[in-house]
């Protein structure tokens, strides 16, 4: 399970004011629960993941992951537990090295001693895992990722992510930058890996049917707050119209576009 208690990330601007991107924000997810995260821009939602993934410091608050507060742990001692994707393609894999190397890389995550080394049994286990994922990436360990198209390469950064078996899986906006072919394919991926591997997942994304779709929970952010949360009933009631109406009710203002709400 991971847990946000009260946390409040901020940033100077100067003359001694702040604008708080989250504040005193609370979630519990439970273990194996998929939660999609909608919101406007500037909502925080970003920030959310960046906070648990350890990428920007909190200002106050705690996080919890299994019941062991890891609030004080540096970015790659919670990399053995949080595996993340970016809208970015280009952002989770270095591209000049082999597909095989970023692969090597992925699967030592954490305080261990990094060593590139691609055994023969290891080489075989990829091959045969990638195969798995139908985009032909079993025949191109050995080139560099460069070399691969943006739905390869994310499909790749997705596979990474889960390489080493995290506890929790971040996405943010993983589909957003794809064309729609490359973009259902990803999401096919997500889904079946975060069910392989008995995932816990937050899914930060501006497609609202998806976020219904896909997810058990919605959790709607706005200034840097939770301003609803649906699950079971309410949310299986719940479609596009009545997301955009709940959105304008929490903010008092009248949008009458969908696309004002999660862009």
């Amino acid at each position: 399970m991971i847990r946000v208690e009260n946390i409040v990330v901020s940033f100077d601007l100067g003359g001694g004011q702040e604008h708080r991107v989250l504040d005193n924000l609370s979630l519990a997810v439970q273990q194996g629960q998929t939660v999609s995260i909608i919101g406007s821009n500037g909502a925080g939602k970003s920030t959310l993941l960046n906070a648990i993934a350890g990428t920007v410091p909190l200002r106050a608050g705690r996080i919890y992951l299994d019941g062991k507060e890891m609030t004080s742990w540096p970015e790659w001692e919670r990399a053995m537990y949080v595996g993340r994707v970016r809208q970015d393609p280009m952002a989770g894999t270095a591209g000049e090295m082999t597909v095989l190397d970023n692969l090597a890389l992925a699967s030592r995550k954490g305080p261990r001693r990094f060593r590139i080394a691609t055994p023969a049994r290891f080489v075989r286990e990829m091959e045969e895992k990638l195969g798995n994922l139908g985009m032909g990436l079993e025949s191109r360990l050995h080139e560099n990722v460069s070399r691969l198209s943006g739905g390869q390469r994310q499909a790749l950064t997705l596979f990474m992510a889960v390489l080493s078996q995290p506890t929790v899986l971040l996405l943010d906006e993983h589909t957003a930058a794809l064309d729609p072919a490359n973009a259902e394919m990803i999401d096919a991926l997500t889904r079946r890996f975060i069910e392989e591997y008995q995932l816990t997942a937050l899914i930060v994304t501006h497609d609202m049917k998806r976020a219904l779709r896909e997810a058990s929970r919605v959790v709607m952010m706005h200034e840097g707050q939770i301003i609803a949360d649906l699950s079971g009933d309410e949310k299986k009631n719940m479609d596009v119209a009545g997301l955009v109406q709940l959105f304008k009710t929490a903010r008092g203002e009248d949008y009458t576009e969908d696309r004002d709400l999660l862009i």
